[in-house]
């Protein structure tokens, strides 16, 4: 059966976004953008939000905006190769985009068609390879609540941002994980990989 992850980046306190909405101190070097290529291209199907999904269309064009891709691929320092294989990577991967406002959506993503958990149960019945991953806080804190992660991955950041948006759902509910994977990049940054215990 395919597994659900749910993977991130994340401050050292424990938030995706600071309190001001901003996240530029998950700005990944080209190790840690290489280490995301290689998660994305495990996955077999990828669930987003609303938020998520519109901040990743960026990469739906990122080809036909080459201006814009050398002077942040230079800020960032990210080689053209890893750039273009990114893109190509994520534009390849089926997406489903739950929303309640969007009414069409572009690339390889289609709209969910019914609820969180009946999505999931759907696409494990599925023949397919890759994992099921799972982005944005809101919608990762609703299949967290309705027990459907067997995942966590946290690439933790060395920074504390005092408040925002947090990784992990707030629930009144302990959930046991047995550690799966450590890496220590040369940027600081480390990727905690956790399985949930059943």
């Amino acid at each position: 059966m395919r597994s659900v992850t749910y993977s991130m980046s994340v401050s050292l306190d424990g938030y995706i976004v600071g309190p001001d909405g901003d996240f530029d101190w998950t700005t990944p070097d080209e190790e840690v953008f290489r280490f995301a290529t290689e998660e994305v291209r495990e996955a077999g199907v990828h669930l987003l939000g609303r938020r998520l999904y519109e901040a990743m269309l960026y990469w739906e064009t990122a080809d036909q905006e080459p201006s814009l891709d050398d002077s942040l691929r230079q800020r960032l320092k990210i080689g053209i190769h890893d750039w273009n294989e990114f893109a190509a990577t994520w534009k390849r991967l089926p997406k489903v985009v739950f929303s309640s406002t969007l009414s069409a959506v572009q690339g390889n993503a289609r709209l969910a068609s019914g609820g969180l958990a009946e999505e999931i149960e759907r696409l494990r019945a599925e023949p397919g390879k890759g994992n099921i991953a799972i982005g944005g806080a809101t919608l990762a804190a609703e299949a967290a609540a309705l027990g459907l992660i067997d995942e966590y991955r946290a690439r933790v950041h060395p920074v504390l941002v005092g408040g925002g948006i947090p990784f992990f759902p707030q629930r009144e509910r302990r959930v046991d994980l047995e550690l799966v994977e450590t890496r220590t990049f040369n940027s600081r940054v480390v990727h905690l990989r956790y399985r949930v215990a059943r």
